[in-house]
C-alpha cells in the first residue's frame, strides 16, 4: 500500500498539469495505491492510460505495462517522456530494440530511473526476461487492452492467456486490467483468466454523446469517400480497410485526388509506420488509411472522422475504431460503408477454423449485421450490446445517428415471416439462405430445378411485385436477428426454424420489419461515378444529351450506345464537364472517345451551364489511379503482337474473363484493338457479319439479349469477342 504525502490532485497537477480528474479516474488510482486489484472498463477517450501512468510515477519501483502493440507502446512512452525531464522515465522492451538499446533499458530499470516499462506479452514468455523482472522491484502490473485475453473479445491473443501464471511467477503485486470494450461475457472472462474475480470493477458509460454514427450502402464507395473528405477539408480523419492491398489502393487514390493521406499497416517496415504515425500526429498528413487488423496506437484528440471502407468483423472492433474520433469532446463523425458481400467475405475467413472459434466468429459477425441493418437508434443498439441500457432520447432529439435523423420506413412483416418459416420447414431445414430466398420468391434457378423444388407446393409462395430474392434475403437476415431462424454453424450456413419460430407459426404476432437498403450492389473496382438513385443527374441536360447522341448516331449511321453509353450521359448530367480533361474523367469515356465525339457534347453542356447559372461540382472530378500493373498497356501491346488471349491471361496470372473485361474497357473508352487474328480462328466470317448486323440494329449491346437472339449459337466468350470487335471497328 502506497501512502501519499499530499492530495492526489497535487500529483496530477505536478506531473500532468491538470487540476481535476475525469470520471472515476481518482477512485481507480486510489484503489490501486491501496494495493487492490483493479478492473477498468472505460471507452476510448475516457482517460484509461492516466489510471496507471500517475500511480506508476508516485509508487516506488517500476510498473510493468503489458501492451499488445508496438505502435501503442511508442506513443505512450513518448507521452510520458514529454512530462518528465528524465528520458529513461519510460521505456518499451520488445523485439524491435537493438542489443545496445536493450542493454540501456535494463540499466535504467535496475538503477531505478524507469517508472514505466512497456512489454509485449510475447516478451514476458521468454525465460531471460522473466529472470530479469524477478530481480527488480515492481510496483504493479497493468494489463492494457485486456479484452485480448478473451476468446469472445474482438482481438483475441493466445499469449494473453498465459499472463496470470507468468505474473504469479515473477511477483504477485497488484494488477490493474484496462479495456475500452467489454461485453458482460468478455468482462467475466478477463477477471477469471487473470485470477482477479475479487477486483473492484470501475465501468464508465459507453455512451460517447459527441459521436455521430452512420451506415451507408457500399455504392460508389471511393467517390463517396473523396467527396466526404473534401467536405471536411483540412480535418483529421482515419479510414479503415480490411486488407493491406486496399489500404495502399485507397491511400494512393486519395493522394492522386489532392488529399494529404498516408497508408499504415503491418506490412510496412517499422520505420515507415513510425514516420507515418508521427506525420499524422504532427498534422503533416490529414488522413491515415489503416488496416482494421492492425490496431493503431494513435492518441490524437482531434480526429474528426472515422470512415470504415469495410465493415469490421465485430461490434467491439467497430466501437473501438470509431472511438478514435472526437476524443477531445468535439465533433466526431463515424461513417461505415456496408454491403452484405463484405459480410460473406468475413464469413469465408472463418472457413476451416475449429468449431468453437467458428461459432464465436459467426456470432460476432451476426451482431455486426444486426447493427448495420437496424432501423432503431444505433446508439441504443450499440450500448445494449455492451450491457448498458440507453433510455435518453438525446440521440433522437439531436439526430446523432442516421436512423434518428432519417427514420427508415417500416412495415408489418407478420405474414411474410410466417410464409418464410413455413418454406424453411417445407424444405426440411437443409438449405442455405440464398436457396431459400430464391425458392420463396419463385426463382426457378438451376439448383432448384435439379432438386425438383420448382414443383414443390410452396414454391413461389412469397412471389409478388418487388418481392425478389433480395427482398426475402433481407427478411431472412432480420428473422435471424429476431431469433426466429437459426443459421447453423457446423453445417455452414444451413437455416433451421428455432423453437421461437415454431411458436410464431402457431401464433403469429406483429413484427415490424425494416424496408431494407439494397446492399447487394457493390462498387469495388476502379473509380466509376455512377448515377445515384434519387435523380442526382440533371434530367433536362440528360434529355438534351440523349437527343444530341441520337442525331450524331443518325448522321454517322451508328447505334446510339456506340457513341456514349447511358451511364456516361448520366455522369455528364451530374458533373457538367466543359473541358476535354474533365470529359475523360467521366465514366466510360477515354481519350479516344472524348476526341472523336466529345466536342459537340462539351458545347451543349457549356451552353446549358451558362444559361442555367449552374454551380459545377468541380471537386468531384475524381481521378482514377493509373493501373500499376499496366494491364491495359500490356493487353494492347500483346494484341499488337498477335498473342493468343489465353497466353495473355496466363502471363498475367489471371483468367480469360478478366482479359475480356479489360478489352471491353479499352474499346468502350475509345481505343482501337485489332483481334481479327484471334476471332477469325474462333468464328466464321459470315457468322461475324450476322452478329455485326444485329449489334448495328440493336437498342443496346447487352450480351444476354444477344445470346438469346442467336439461341445458343455462340458461347458467351465468343459473343463478348464479337462485341469487342464491333465496338472497336465501328465506334473507335
Amino acid at each position: 500500500m502506497q501512502t501519499l504525502s499530499a492530495p492526489l490532485t497535487d500529483y496530477l497537477k505536478k506531473y500532468f498539469g491538470f487540476n481535476t480528474f475525469k470520471g472515476e479516474q481518482e477512485k481507480v488510482i486510489l484503489n490501486l495505491l491501496e494495493g487492490n486489484d483493479t478492473f477498468v472498463i472505460m471507452p476510448t477517450g475516457g482517460g484509461k492510460s492516466l489510471c496507471y501512468q500517475l500511480p506508476s510515477l508516485i509508487c516506488g519501483g517500476t510498473a510493468i505495462i503489458v501492451s499488445p502493440l508496438i505502435a501503442l507502446m511508442k506513443n505512450q512512452v513518448d507521452a510520458i517522456r514529454g512530462v518528465s525531464t528524465e528520458h529513461g522515465i519510460a521505456h518499451f522492451y520488445n523485439s524491435s530494440l537493438t542489443k545496445t538499446e536493450a542493454k540501456q533499458v535494463k540499466e535504467d530499470v535496475t538503477n531505478g530511473v524507469t517508472k514505466l516499462l512497456y512489454v509485449a506479452p510475447e516478451s514476458l514468455t521468454k525465460e531471460e526476461n522473466v529472470a530479469f523482472l524477478k530481480s527488480i522491484e515492481i510496483s504493479f502490473f497493468a494489463i492494457d487492452e485486456a479484452h485480448c485475453i478473451s476468446e469472445w473479445g474482438h482481438d483475441f491473443r493466445p499469449e494473453y492467456r498465459r499472463l496470470r501464471t507468468i505474473i504469479e511467477e515473477i511477483d504477485r503485486v497488484p494488477i490493474i486490467a484496462l479495456t475500452a470494450t467489454a461485453t458482460p461475457k468478455v468482462q467475466e472472462d478477463i477477471q477469471k483468466n487473470l485470477g482477479m474475480t475479487d477486483a473492484k470493477v470501475f465501468k464508465a458509460s459507453f455512451n460517447r454523446d459527441n459521436l455521430y454514427y452512420e451506415i451507408r450502402p457500399k455504392k460508389d464507395v471511393k467517390t463517396e469517400i473523396i467527396r466526404y473528405i473534401k467536405q471536411h477539408q483540412g480535418k483529421s480523419g482515419i479510414i479503415y480497410c480490411l486488407s493491406r492491398k486496399k489500404v495502399e489502393e485507397i491511400a494512393e487514390l486519395l493522394q492522386v485526388n489532392g488529399i494529404n493521406a498516408l497508408p499504415y499497416h503491418a506490412g510496412l517496415d517499422s520505420h515507415t509506420r513510425a514516420k507515418h504515425q508521427d506525420m499524422f500526429l504532427m498534422e503533416d498528413a490529414d488522413v491515415i488509411v489503416a488496416t482494421i487488423a492492425f490496431g493503431m496506437g494513435i492518441d490524437k484528440p482531434d480526429v474528426r472522422f472515422v470512415i470504415h471502407h469495410d465493415i469490421p468483423k465485430s461490434l467491439e472492433s467497430y466501437y473501438q475504431e470509431t472511438g478514435r474520433a472526437g476524443r477531445d469532446g468535439g465533433e466526431g463523425n463515424c461513417v461505415a460503408f456496408y454491403s452484405y458481400k463484405d459480410i460473406e467475405k468475413l464469413e469465408k475467413f472463418l472457413h476451416g477454423k475449429p468449431v468453437a472459434e467458428l461459432e464465436i466468429g459467426l456470432q460476432l459477425i451476426f451482431e455486426m449485421v444486426s447493427y448495420s441493418e437496424t432501423a432503431v437508434c444505433r446508439r441504443r443498439q450499440l450500448l445494449h450490446y455492451f450491457g448498458e441500457e440507453y433510455k435518453d432520447s438525446d440521440c433522437e432529439d439531436k439526430g446523432m445517428c442516421d436512423n434518428c435523423k432519417h427514420p427508415k420506413e417500416r412495415f408489418e412483416g407478420k405474414d411474410e415471416i410466417k410464409i418464410l418459416l413455413e418454406c424453411v420447414l417445407g424444405l426440411n431445414e437443409v438449405f442455405k439462405a440464398k436457396y431459400v430466398a430464391n425458392f420463396v420468391a419463385g426463382n426457378g434457378s438451376s439448383d432448384i430445378k435439379s432438386f425438383g423444388h420448382d414443383a414443390h407446393e410452396l414454391f413461389g409462395h412469397g412471389e409478388g411485385e418487388d418481392k425478389d430474392e433480395k427482398y426475402w434475403d433481407a427478411i431472412i437476415r432480420q428473422c435471424i436477428i429476431e431469433g426466429l431462424i437459426i443459421k447453423e454453424i457446423e453445417n455452414y450456413g444451413i437455416l433451421k426454424v428455432s423453437e421461437k419460430g415454431k411458436a410464431f407459426i402457431e401464433n403469429p404476432t406483429s413484427v415490424m420489419l425494416v424496408k431494407a437498403h439494397d446492399y447487394s450492389d457493390v462498387d469495388d473496382g476502379d473509380v466509376v461515378i455512377q448515377q445515384k438513385g434519387g435523380g442526382a443527374a440533371d434530367q433536362n441536360l440528360y434529355n438534351l444529351l440523349k437527343d444530341l447522341r441520337k442525331s450524331i448516331a443518325k448522321k454517322k449511321g451508328l447505334p446510339p450506345y456506340v457513341i456514349f453509353q447511358d451511364p456516361s450521359l448520366e455522369d455528364m448530367a451530374t458533373r457538367y464537364p466543359i473541358t476535354m480533361e474533365e470529359l475523360t474523367n467521366i465514366s466510360g469515356v477515354g481519350q479516344g472517345k472524348a476526341e472523336k465525339f466529345g466536342e459537340d457534347f462539351l458545347a451543349v453542356i457549356e451552353q446549358y451551364v451558362e444559361e442555367n447559372d449552374i454551380d459545377r461540382p468541380l471537386d468531384m472530378v475524381v481521378k482514377s489511379v493509373v493501373n500499376k500493373s499496366g494491364l491495359k498497356v500490356y493487353v494492347v501491346q500483346s494484341i499488337d503482337r498477335k498473342m493468343p488471349l489465353d497466353d495473355i491471361a496466363k502471363s498475367k496470372g489471371i483468367d480469360l474473363d478478366e482479359v475480356l473485361t479489360e478489352m471491353e474497357h479499352i474499346v468502350q473508352s475509345g481505343t482501337k484493338v485489332n483481334i481479327n487474328y484471334y476471332i477469325d480462328e474462333e468464328v466464321d466470317e459470315e457468322d461475324q457479319e450476322e452478329v455485326f448486323e444485329y449489334f448495328m440494329e440493336a437498342e443496346s449491346d447487352d450480351i444476354e439479349e444477344a445470346l438469346e437472339e442467336f439461341e445458343g449459337a455462340y458461347s458467351e466468350e465468343e459473343m463478348r469477342l464479337l462485341r469487342i470487335k464491333f465496338m472497336s471497328d465501328v465506334a473507335n
